[in-house]
């Protein structure tokens, strides 16, 4: 499998998932990332113990969904980066890595120099990479942020998903939901300063903030509301369908699960799905056999459309609709979203064997080069790979001891 990303060193010094993430893409596709962590307490997320109210890890089992996710594929070496004594090791790393990739505030940039300048007095060549809340200017670049703050509610995504005069806002609709775009869009960020870096010799800072994806995702809307000059009025959508198409939106089944609906082009889908349902006879309604009627009548034929889904179960509706050619899906749990066929079919959901010997699967990054499903590799444990990275500085024997003695490695 071509690994597009082999030969490359990435110096990780990030935690939680927004950052690590994109390690974690670009270890899939074959960089040598190595991950600094704090040489006591590790990454800060270790220490989470339950997520959205589950528990976090199986019971007797090493495998932790939380960190396996933001951190396949890397080596974790402990380091105390506050340890004058761990300065020598850390230089060094810096010397030998392509890619420096870091989350860490202005002010622990600072105090642990870190910042660009210090890290391109020593290695001038490299990439330089933050990941941010809020971006790199104005009054809240030193200011932390998640993805539920940042992306999630400054970005537009929770006012948009929220229905008026509701009384709870909604939520992100998993953990690291923010964070996981944010990392992907990272990568990608990367892999254009290193294709940069070679046709042009010129080192990159690449700078991502959670807020600026959440703008990005939520474009659509910012844009018409630049447009038009103000926020853009509150709209109540039908019940069922849209204004002008009934074969648009979500409906119910008669086992209360849902089904959305996508069938931009009206005309064309409404006789395939009339007959389908076993109602043929409506595709001949005189309110509906022509594009233009069924537009204008689409709250009637919507409310039948509602009324004929919630006539039969959800597995019924699968098969049915599946024997078309209109658009549509099933809204899918988690569990059916790491069982579905064509993200199976397509190595999408990816098996690992972890610590202990257990195969064990995860949602691999979307992105294939040459048709080949990415092969995954398990996280690491906090600062494995500790002694095996400091060897290949050359530090071992009594000079690792030393490092050890002196609280500057794990």
């Amino acid at each position: 499998m071509h690994r597009p990303m082999e030969g490359v060193r990435v110096l990780e010094v990030a935690q939680f998932t927004f950052v690590p993430a994109a390690g974690a893409v670009l270890a899939d596709w074959g960089a040598d990332v190595i991950k600094i962590e704090h040489a006591e307490r590790g990454d800060a997320q270790r220490g989470l113990v339950r997520v959205l109210g589950y528990e976090a890890a199986s019971a007797g089992s090493s495998f932790y969904p939380i960190m396996e996710g933001p951190n396949r594929g890397k080596r974790s070496v402990g380091l105390a980066l506050e340890n004058p004594a761990a300065r020598g090791a850390l230089e060094e790393l810096i010397r030998r890595s392509d890619v420096f990739l870091t989350n860490l505030l202005p002010e622990s940039r600072a105090r642990l120099r870190i910042e660009v300048e210090d890290v391109r007095a020593i290695n001038p060549d490299i990439i330089y990479v933050r990941g941010s809340g809020f971006g790199l200017r104005g009054a809240e670049s030193d200011k932390g942020g998640y993805d539920s703050t940042a992306f999630w509610a400054r970005g537009g995504s929770a006012v948009g998903v929220t229905q008026p005069g509701s009384e709870r806002m909604s939520r992100m609709p998993s953990g690291a939901y923010g964070d996981s775009i944010g990392g992907m869009t990272i990568a990608g960020g990367i892999a254009a300063a290193l294709y940069s870096r070679a046709t042009t010799g010129e080192p990159s800072i690449v700078d991502v903030s959670l807020l600026g994806v959440g703008a990005w995702a939520t474009q659509f809307t910012v844009n018409l509301a630049l447009l038009t000059g103000g926020p853009l009025p509150v709209q109540t959508p039908p019940r069922y369908g849209s204004a002008t198409n009934p074969l648009i939106g979500a409906y119910r089944t008669a086992d209360g699960r849902w089904l959305e609906l996508s069938m931009l082009q009206p005309g064309r889908y409404w006789p395939e799905f009339c007959r389908l349902a076993g109602r043929g006879e409506l595709a001949d309604d005189e309110r509906f056999d022509t594009t233009e009627k069924l537009m204008a009548n689409a709250a009637p034929a919507a409310a039948i459309v509602a009324e004929i889904i919630a006539a039969r179960p959800f597995s019924d509706w699968v098969e049915i609709l599946g024997k078309g050619e209109g658009q549509w899906a099933a809204a899918q749990n988690a569990w059916e979203v790491g069982q579905d066929p064509s993200l199976r079919a397509n190595g999408l959901i990816a098996s690992v064997l972890d610590a202990d010997g257990v195969r064990r699967e995860l949602v691999a990054n979307p992105v294939q080069f040459d048709e080949t499903p990415v092969t995954l590799t398990r996280g690491p444990q906090f600062a494995e790979h500790t002694d095996e990275v400091m060897a290949e500085l050359g530090i071992t024997g009594d000079a690792l001891l030393r490092l050890k003695l002196d609280g500057a490695v794990t």
